[in-house]
């Protein structure tokens, strides 16, 4: 299972959000460098590195930070938060980043993300961003009327093979992840799942470790910011 530090920009600085409200923001760094240098240190393999101007207001708002980012780190990341074209898809893998996540256009266009997986594979990953099973977009501003399960669906129906999941409900509450959720989606879709928001401690990383079969991965924001445990100690797990 790989942990994946998350890494969310928003005016340039390392911010992190309750439960997705763009109002209940804490500000970790004002130096992404920093931020990613630092897990790069402590042993991270990847990085989940989110544009939440660009989730909100279709545009993205952070590419400088992106490229400081890249050109100062040696592991790959993942890049999301306003990607809502092919073109944009293909700069953003020409800068260096290893794996696009998409996720509005994603919910709301399925030519748009059949083209998209056609023409880059595994080079895009969506992000099923949720709420009491319903698909939210725009920045988590949106509720649509999609169902998290059948959109997973129709992903594996497209040739999808893995996914990631968020509960916002339970992003940045530090209040456990939704592990039956993860679960059923995992049970239902057969797709490998990233499971993100809510983890509290490494307890919570042990439950999701225990799933193993469909569990490729975790991402991980607040609970390594406010120091619940370092990631040398969720590395180091059994």
């Amino acid at each position: 299972m790989l942990i994946i530090p998350a890494i969310d920009l928003r005016g340039g600085k390392v911010v992190r959000l309750f439960q997705g409200r763009f109002d209940r923001q804490k500000v970790y760094s004002l130096d992404p460098v920093k931020a990613a240098r630092h897990w790069a240190r402590q042993g991270a393999k990847f990085l989940h590195v989110v544009d939440l101007d660009g989730a909100s207001g279709g545009k993205s708002g952070n590419l400088a930070a992106l490229k400081r980012i890249l050109e100062n780190i040696q592991i790959p990341l993942e890049f999301g938060g306003g990607v809502r074209n092919i073109k944009a898809i293909s700069a953003l893998l020409a800068l260096g980043v290893q794996r696009v996540v998409l996720g509005t256009r994603a919910a709301e266009d399925r030519k748009f993300l059949d083209k998209a997986h056609k023409e880059f594979g595994g080079r895009v990953i969506v992000s099923i961003d949720a709420r009491e099973g319903k698909v939210l977009t725009k920045g988590w501003n949106s509720s649509s009327a999609k169902n998290a399960l059948d959109f997973a669906g129709e992903l594996k129906d497209l040739g999808f093979k893995q996914v990631i999941y968020t509960d916002v409900s339970r992003d940045g509450a530090l209040c456990g992840p939704n592990i039956a959720g993860v679960k059923e989606l995992i049970r239902k879709t057969g797709l490998d799942v990233i499971a993100s928001g809510g983890v509290s401690g490494l307890g919570d990383l042990k439950k999701l470790k225990a799933l193993r079969k469909g569990l490729s991965g975790v991402i991980v924001g607040k609970a390594l910011y406010e120091g619940k445990f370092t990631l040398a100690e969720a590395l180091s797990l059994k």
